[in-house]
């Protein structure tokens, strides 16, 4: 499974926009510009159409990460960073604010004007990079204007659907299904082996499996390699499927565990 975070804010960029002046600035409240914010959206998605890149939709869940970052950059009054000390990193802020994701990217600036700010995202090279990125398709943005400029950050995530664990195992069972193997409807078992690391789990009555299968990803819109090899060896009639809590996984990113026993 492909996790990224970015995080990216060249010093250089941060004097290109301080030295601008302040008397360019267009708002003087310290409340979230709501139209600012949409503004550096309508220019992101501008800039990405001339590239190809497909339009970013707004996620209000990154919007409320965004914005309390940037109410946390106001408050330290002095360089602007990514992560301030006790503060929860990117992807911890973002997942906690409801977003659904498996990639993450960050800009953050301070300017007279959104446009401006705009402008030198993109000409700095990791900024641009994060905004014309053709793999993110959701965006956040929130503005505050203090001390004459404003303070932005913009959040892009590649996003992910949410499933309960019941669509989990609904959608893998499908899967199986499709695969010409069918689908017991008791997934005790199941569930019990996806909690382990390895090895069979303990069959008290019953058959055991004779193959098990885990793994964690975001996308459930087919089954790993290996386990379509097993099932096309034809050596297996039925199946079990169990999902549990994903392990592992850096900050909040969104991915699903599962174990599929075959019989």
């Amino acid at each position: 499974m492909n996790l990224s975070i970015k995080y990216f804010l060249p010093s250089a960029v941060c004097i290109l926009l301080l030295m601008c002046g302040a008397d360019l600035l267009k708002a003087q409240s310290d409340e979230y510009l709501k139209t600012e914010s949409e503004r550096l959206v309508a220019l992101a998605n501008q800039a990405r159409a001339q590239v190809g890149a497909p339009a970013l939709k707004w996620d209000p869940a990154l919007a409320q990460a965004a914005l309390r970052h940037t109410r946390r950059m106001v408050s330290e009054g002095g360089a602007i960073q990514h992560d301030y000390p006790g503060e929860l990193v990117l992807s911890e802020r973002a997942g906690l604010s409801g977003a659904h994701f498996n990639l993450i990217e960050e800009n953050i600036a301070v300017g007279p004007t959104s446009e401006e700010i705009h402008d030198a995202w993109m000409n700095s090279k990791l900024h641009r990079e994060n905004m014309l990125n053709p793999e993110v398709n959701r965006i956040g943005i929130a503005v505050i204007a203090r001390r004459g400029v404003l303070y932005a950050t913009a959040d892009f995530t590649r996003a992910v659907d949410a499933y309960s664990p019941a669509q989990v195992e609904e959608k893998v069972g499908s899967l199986l299904e499709r695969s010409g193997v069918k689908v017991l409807a008791n997934h005790a078992l199941a569930r019990e082996a996806c909690t382990a690391n390895r090895g069979f789990p303990r069959v008290e009555n019953g058959a055991e499996p004779s193959f098990v299968m885990r793994w964690q990803d975001s996308d459930l819109s087919h089954l790993p390699q290996n386990l379509v090899q097993q099932i096309a060896s034809k050596r297996f009639r039925e199946a079990a499927v169990g999902t549990c809590e994903a392990s592992g996984e850096a900050g909040t990113f969104t991915a699903y565990r599962v174990a599929v026993l075959l019989y």
